[in-house]
């Protein structure tokens, strides 16, 4: 299984990004999707999850209602729209995957999450 981020860079506060994962080698049918983020120094933390179906969504409260989470099942593909970036999202954002629906990411051990992406690297200026 294989996780490729992309759409990472440097934006001015108040800007959008849109970050892609690409997931390849096998069949993603009844897994979860997602984006954890790490700052310099912090520990990696959730963002947001998707299930399968798109039935089940979650954010983390502090970027609800300006990032959006997505998916599309057919090109196995990722996505994660950000806007209205703060400096405080600068952050490695690495797309996760694993078994089930995904409600429990939010406060489920990191080491426990399946299959990871390489990350990709957002910085918002001031």
């Amino acid at each position: 299984v294989q996780l490729q981020a992309s759409g990472g860079g440097l934006v001015q506060a108040g800007g959008s990004l849109r970050l892609s994962c690409a997931a390849s080698g096998r069949t993603f049918s009844s897994y979860a999707m997602g984006w954890f983020r790490q700052a310099p120094g912090q520990e990696r933390e959730f963002v947001a999850v998707i299930s399968w179906t798109g039935d089940t969504i979650i954010y983390a409260d502090s970027v609800k209602g300006r990032f959006t989470i997505s998916r599309d099942n057919y090109k196995n593909n990722l996505y994660l729209q950000m806007n209205s970036l703060k400096p405080e999202d600068t952050a490695i954002y690495y797309c996760a995957s694993h078994v089930g629906t995904g409600k429990t990411w939010p406060t489920r051990e990191t080491s426990s999450i399946q299959h990871w992406g390489q990350g990709t690297q957002v910085t918002v200026s001031s």
